[in-house]
């Protein structure tokens, strides 16, 4: 599906968090986050062999038969924290996203250990583990950038209190003219930690409208973006960012992203700290289950579904 007004590479910020403590880092990921809703990061703490192996087991489980994937379906799976889906089905002649998934919600190693597919298990759950000391110095720094100085363990469940990885597999297609790998659409989340293959794919709508930036794939980098979640409670100040990911006729390709959200039975709403101040909220407060509910009734309407929890 055409694209209009591809901008050329390189306009996503790309942060080194190396010294993320650091106050001029700390802007650089407040201000990305306010002005583009995505950014690049560097020289973090999760190790580029992570990174690798979670590759090669999402490579591994797609290349298993339909009949042990299938096993994963709706139709089948023992739970709902484990899923396989398809865009491909034999009832749809037309596919609008040429993706297959295996989505894996994270209640505790228990679970993981009796239920996720051991040919991935232990590689999401080292990424995830890995991942989380990360998502934390984010946090921390958006947090203080609202002013929020104490992230404290009520405040870390409302930001962080489920995840859910998602291992992608986007198959080449032969007409990637007529389709996309995923449509537009912004998060659910707090924040999303995506790691991209070497092909990439992914485009961000930027702050001209109808323009689309390509964030290249460097190695040993992860994607970050803001979610809707973090919109509300940031009262706006993060914005939640339309993005889509393009289809490839020359090449399999995969993506493994990172949803850090709220639990479903969180009211979300701007932050007390921020209304306290005099800041006028623009948001209302919402169950956070029916905000999601309310996504996936529209999920490739772009950024409408944000007008649910406006006031």
């Amino acid at each position: 599906m055409c694209m209009t007004n591809i901008v050329p590479q390189g306009s996503i910020p790309i942060i080194d968090m190396s010294n993320w403590e650091d106050l001029k880092v700390a802007k650089s990921i407040c201000d990305a986050a306010s002005e583009w809703g995505f950014f690049q990061i560097v020289n973090h703490d999760v190790p580029v062999e992570v990174l690798e192996n979670i590759k090669d087991a999402t490579y591994n489980f797609f290349r298993f038969p339909a009949e042990v994937k299938n096993k994963y379906s709706k139709e089948h799976s023992s739970s709902n924290n484990v899923r396989f889906g398809t865009s491909f089905t034999p009832q749809a002649e037309k596919a609008l996203e040429w993706k297959d998934y295996l989505s894996l919600f994270y209640v505790s190693e228990e679970e993981a250990s009796a239920l996720w597919p051991s040919v991935c298990r232990e590689q999401v759950l080292d990424y995830m583990k890995k991942s989380e000391v990360v998502i934390k110095q984010l946090l921390q720094v958006l947090m203080k950038g609202l002013n929020v100085n104490e992230v404290d363990e009520a405040k870390e469940s409302l930001l962080m209190g489920s995840m859910r990885t998602n291992l992608n597999y986007y198959p080449k297609c032969p007409n990637p003219e007529l389709t996309v790998g995923v449509g537009r659409h912004s998060d659910v989340s707090t924040l999303t930690i995506l790691l991209q293959d070497e092909i990439g794919g992914l485009f961000v709508r930027g702050n001209e409208g109808d323009d689309w930036i390509h964030v290249p794939p460097i190695k040993g980098s992860l994607v970050i973006n803001v979610g809707d979640a973090l919109q509300i409670m940031s009262n706006g100040r993060y914005r939640s960012v339309e993005h889509r990911v393009v289809a490839n006729g020359s090449k399999n390709r995969i993506s493994v992203p990172i949803f850090v959200n709220p639990r479903p039975v969180d009211m979300i709403e701007p932050l007390p700290e921020l209304v306290a101040n005099g800041e006028k909220p623009i948001y209302k407060q919402v169950l956070y289950s029916d905000y999601v509910k309310h996504f996936f009734r529209k999920a490739h309407d772009g950024k409408k579904t944000i007008e649910f929890a406006e006031l």
